[in-house]
C-alpha cells in the first residue's frame, strides 16, 4: 500500500549523530516541488553545476592510482624479498590496505568518475577488480547499481538483503536458516563476519558467472582464474603451507574488515524503506545516507565515500569535488527542512551496531518463549 506522507513506511532508528534541522522531519515536503522551479533535486543540480563540481579530475586520479600502484608493487617486492618468513604477515596486513584502496579505485571507475566514456571505465574496472582484486566487475556493477537506485529499501537494495544478517525487525520475523541464528547475536558477530567479506566477494563473483545478467562471463571467469592462479601459486610456492594459510587469513580477514569499515557506516542504522513508500530522488538518497566526518585521513581511508550523501546524489562526481558539494548540499537541505545526517566514524559504527541489535530483537524474543 502506498503511504500518504514522505516518511511513512520508513523505519528510523535512534541516532546519536548530528542532523541538520532536526525539527524538519521532511513529512510535508516529501514529494513537493519548490515554488517557481523544477524538482528540488534539479535546483540542487543547478547549484552543483554552477560550482563546476562535475568536471573530471585527471591529475588527481593519476596521482592517486599511481600511489596505489606503487604500494602494490612495493608489497609484492617485499613478499619476494622476505621469502619463507613469518614476517610475511606484515606484508599480508599491508596488502589488505592496498586491496582496500584497489576496491575504492574500482568503485570510482565503475561510476565513471575517472573517465567519462564507458569503454575505458570498463577496461579499467576489469583490470582493477577482476585481475588485481579477484572480484567480478560485472557482478559488482549490477549489485551496486541496484543499491544506488533504492538505498536501504528492504526488497530492492541487495546490500540489505537478509542473507545472513537481518537489517529490520520485519526481516527478523521472516528470517530462516543461518540468518535466524546469526540474527540473534548479529551485533556482536558483525565485525568477526566482516573478516570473511573478502572471500565472500570472490565466491559470489564465481557464482555470478552463471547468471544471465553477466555480460562477459567467459572473459571475467578467465581473469578471475588468472588472479587466483597467481595469488595461490605465489603463496604456496614461496611459503610453507602453514605460513601460506596464515598469510591468506591475515590478508583476507583485514581486507574484509577494511571494506566493511568503509561501506557499513554510510547506510547501516539509517532509515529502512518499506515497499510502497513514495519518496522523490533527493529525499530517497539523503534520508537513507550518512556522511562521516573526520578530515583528510578519513577522506583517504574511505576514498571519499565518507561524503555518502553527495556521492549518492551525484555518483559520477570525482572524489576531490565531494567536500565542496557537501557544503552546498547541506545548506540546501537546511533550506528545505530535510534532515541531513553527519557523524564521526566511531559514532557511526556505534549507531550501526545498535541498529543491528534492535533489528535482531524479535529473534531473541522468540528464542526465550517456552
Amino acid at each position: 500500500m502506498a503511504h500518504s506522507t514522505a516518511l511513512a513506511g520508513i523505519h528510523s532508528p535512534d541516532e546519536d549523530e548530528k542532523q541538520t534541522n532536526p525539527q524538519g522531519d521532511g513529512r510535508k515536503r516529501g514529494r513537493e516541488k519548490s515554488p517557481g522551479r523544477g524538482s528540488d533535486f534539479s535546483e540542487l543540480s543547478r547549484r552543483i553545476a554552477e560550482a563546476d563540481l562535475l568536471r573530471r579530475r585527471p591529475l588527481y586520479y593519476t596521482v592517486r592510482f599511481t600511489a596505489v600502484g606503487l604500494a602494490l608493487a612495493g608489497s609484492v617486492a617485499a613478499f619476494l624479498v622476505l621469502g619463507d618468513s613469518w614476517s610475511q604477515l606484515l606484508v599480508a596486513a599491508a596488502l589488505a590496505v592496498v586491496f582496500g584502496q584497489l576496491g575504492l579505485a574500482a568503485h570510482d571507475l565503475a561510476h565513471r568518475q575517472v573517465f567519462s566514456r564507458r569503454r575505458p571505465s570498463e577496461i579499467g574496472g576489469l583490470v582493477v577488480a577482476d585481475v588485481l582484486l579477484g572480484m567480478s566487475y560485472g557482478w559488482w556493477m549490477n549489485k551496486h547499481t541496484r543499491h544506488h537506485a533504492n538505498p536501504n529499501h528492504e526488497n530492492k537494495d541487495p546490500d540489505v538483503a537478509p542473507d545472513i544478517i537481518v537489517w529490520s525487525r520485519r526481516q527478523a520475523r521472516q528470517a530462516e536458516g543461518p540468518a535466524r541464528f546469526i540474527g540473534k547475536h548479529q551485533a556482536a558477530l558483525f565485525f568477526p563476519l566482516l573478516t570473511l567479506e573478502g572471500l565472500n566477494l570472490s565466491f559470489s563473483s564465481f557464482r555470478a558467472l552463471r547468471s544471465p545478467s553477466m555480460k562477459r562471463p567467459v572473459l571475467e571467469g578467465a581473469l578471475l582464474v588468472a588472479h587466483f592462479a597467481v595469488y595461490f601459486g605465489g603463496l604456496f610456492t614461496l611459503l610453507s603451507p602453514g605460513k601460506a594459510l596464515a598469510f591468506i587469513a591475515v590478508h583476507q580477514g583485514l581486507f574484509g574488515l577494511y571494506l566493511g569499515s568503509v561501506f557499513a557506516p554510510n547506510h547501516k542504522g539509517m532509515p529502512m524503506i518499506e515497499e510502497g513508500t513514495e519518496l522523490d530522488f533527493l529525499r530517497r538518497q539523503v534520508l537513507t545516507s550518512r556522511n562521516v566526518d573526520g578530515g583528510a585521513l578519513t577522506d583517504v581511508f574511505m576514498g571519499g565515500l565518507n561524503y555518502q550523501i553527495e556521492h549518492h546524489l551525484f555518483p559520477s562526481m570525482p572524489t576531490p569535488a565531494l567536500a565542496k558539494a557537501q557544503v552546498i548540499t547541506e545548506r540546501y537541505c537546511a533550506e528545505l527542512g530535510i534532515p541531513y545526517c553527519r557523524s564521526g566514524l566511531v559514532a557511526s559504527h556505534r549507531t550501526a551496531l545498535r541498529h543491528l541489535r534492535q533489528a535482531g530483537e524479535p529473534l531473541r524474543e522468540a528464542g526465550h518463549r517456552p
